[in-house]
């Protein structure tokens, strides 16, 4: 789940809203790569592009994007993987933004409220595709 995550470059070919994602610059330090993209989420008329530096650390099973430039005051969100005896995987995803204008907020907060709540969603349907759908 950790590659399915960390390879960005396919999003907009699954991710709810994701129209276009571009990396600009990488890194790599051992096991620890980083990453600068630029990620289009569009809905109905609303388009927004904004800017992070994605951080994947394979050996703390942990990946984090922060923002750098875009619509928003502040946008961060984290990814951590937690392997479980059976084979599974315990996965959590956070996100915390505030949009820089109070009247963007008001005219775009429910629609990346919306387009945030279905990523999960789509991780998992991208899962299934890549890995098999697990029984249970």
């Amino acid at each position: 789940m950790f590659d399915l995550v960390a390879d960005v470059e396919r999003y907009p070919e699954f991710v709810p809203f994701c129209e276009r994602l571009t990396v600009r610059k990488r890194q790599s330090d051992g096991e620890r790569k980083a990453l600068v993209a630029d990620m289009t989420i569009g809905y109905k008329l609303v388009r927004e592009t904004f800017t992070s530096k994605v951080t994947l650390d394979r050996e703390a099973l942990e990946i984090r994007a922060d923002y750098l430039d875009g619509p928003f005051r502040f946008m961060e969100n984290a990814w951590t993987f937690r392997p479980l005896e059976s084979g599974e995987s315990e996965i959590s995803f956070q996100i915390a933004y505030e949009f820089k204008s109070r009247a963007l907020a008001m005219l775009m907060g429910a629609v990346f409220d919306r387009v945030f709540r279905r990523f999960a969603h789509a991780f998992e349907t991208r899962a299934d595709e890549v890995y098999g759908k697990a029984s249970g």
